[in-house]
């Protein structure tokens, strides 16, 4: 297949260029630096509006990674709006250019999150529960239906909503191991808020399988065994073999991140089952978190 990819150059965009590399296709990336253009790299900027006319000659499907950090910096209405045009406009320039190609691309994986359920306590979500409130939930949901109008021009869309990647390289992780490698690390507020996470290894296999799979609307990406915010950070500690019992009180994160951060991503629970990924056959390599988080740190 060819297969053009926005966001090739982030934590989980890099692993999918390299896996599907591997596996045979032909990789396009979606750039934007104007003089990286080439065979295998075509131009965009959802800033401006700008894209390629060429973008999309001769590709089958098209993955959307692309999104400014969700956590980077405080949610303030300036970088809302920056995270809104990373997202929803973006994705909107996407599926402009799609359905305007001579033979537009059979199918669009789109980049989505978990966040789209909002916090939710100890429900099971699956992907016909409905969307949750508050400022994530509401940009994932206009993120999610900018890609679904590629559907109006016989585009396939895949929805992928996925958890906290783990990696080494996984941003949210490399900021908790500093405290938990002083011993100073531990649960947040009381712990049982649900973090739903998936290996960066099975992140990609999913994205591969949703290109080539039938199947269209959501996706959790995430691993069958959700974990509480208690037990992924008394994994974490064992792995780095370093206590972890002293709770973190949620006004500290609050005051570092703002309020409507800090509940919006670290409080906020979020008990996401794969039920759609699971129904079509796939098979995870990485369902334990602990194991994953010994790869990770190793």
């Amino acid at each position: 297949m060819r297969i053009a990819i926005a966001g090739a150059s982030g934590l989980i965009g890099t692993a999918l260029v390299s896996h599907l590399g591997s596996a045979g296709h032909q990789v396009i990336r979606l750039v934007r630096d104007s003089t990286a253009r080439g065979e295998d790299a075509r131009y965009w900027n959802p800033a401006t509006g700008d894209i390629d006319d060429d973008a999309f000659d001769g590709v089958n499907a098209v993955v959307n990674l692309a999104g400014a950090g969700i956590g980077e910096r405080r949610w303030s209405q300036r970088r809302k709006r920056e995270l809104r045009l990373s997202r929803v406009d973006a994705t909107e320039l996407l599926v402009e250019a799609m359905a305007a190609a001579d033979d537009p691309p059979s199918a669009l994986v789109a980049g989505s999150a978990v966040g789209f359920y909002g916090d939710r306590g100890d429900d099971v979500l699956d992907e016909q529960s409905g969307p949750g409130t508050g400022f994530l939930a509401t940009l994932t949901a206009d993120w999610e239906a900018a890609a679904n109008s590629a559907s109006s021009a016989g585009i396939r869309v895949a929805l992928a909503r996925t958890g906290l990647v783990v990696s080494d390289n996984a941003s949210f992780l490399t900021r908790m191991l500093p405290l938990f490698k002083l011993g100073l690390g531990g649960p947040l507020g009381d712990g049982r808020q649900w973090w739903p996470w998936i290996a960066l290894e099975d992140e990609v296999r999913a994205l591969a399988f949703l290109l080539e799979a039938d199947i269209a609307g959501p996706v959790n990406l995430c691993s069958p065994n959700p974990a509480t915010n208690r037990e992924f950070t008394r994994a974490l500690a064992s792995v780095l073999r370093r206590p972890a019992a002293l709770p973190v009180p949620r006004f500290g994160p609050r005051l570092l991140l703002g309020k409507e951060l800090a509940d919006g991503l670290l409080f906020s629970s979020t008990r996401a089952h794969p039920t759609a990924l699971a129904d079509a056959g796939f098979q995870f390599r990485f369902p334990d978190l602990q194991p994953v988080l010994e790869e990770a740190l190793s």
